[in-house]
């Protein structure tokens, strides 16, 4: 039982601190609002025209894509460095984790995620 008590202090420390926080920016935060503070900052110019610009998402799809094959490679690396001591069984998992990658690919260019439009 007292390993369990490790762990519900690190869980009371861990809201104490996040609700400490959010308190203490509560408690001293500016509350003063004048016309220049509601104002949207543009290099302290006034805006011209609609500052609301949209954006194609296709240029966010591209960015996740590459976020999520990025983060998977790096999987790749320890692996590759302890390929030796896995054995086959590394192996095959391997193969298993690159067939979900290569799935995930397969699925985003039938959905034509990676067409320009």
């Amino acid at each position: 039982m007292s390993e369990w008590v490790g762990v519900a202090l690190f869980m009371v420390v861990g809201i104490v601190f996040g609700a400490g926080g959010l308190l203490t920016s509560f408690l001293i935060h500016p509350r003063s609002k004048n016309r220049f503070k509601l104002e949207t900052y543009e290099c302290g110019l006034p805006t011209q025209g609609a500052s609301w610009v949209q954006f194609k998402t296709q240029y966010f799809t591209y960015a996740l894509m590459f976020v999520i094959f990025d983060v998977e490679v790096i999987y790749l690396y320890p692996w590759a460095v302890s390929f030796e001591n896995l054995g086959f069984a590394g192996l095959i998992k391997m193969f298993i984790f690159i067939f979900i990658l290569v799935l995930g690919l397969w699925y985003a260019w039938k959905e034509g995620a990676l067409e320009w439009r």
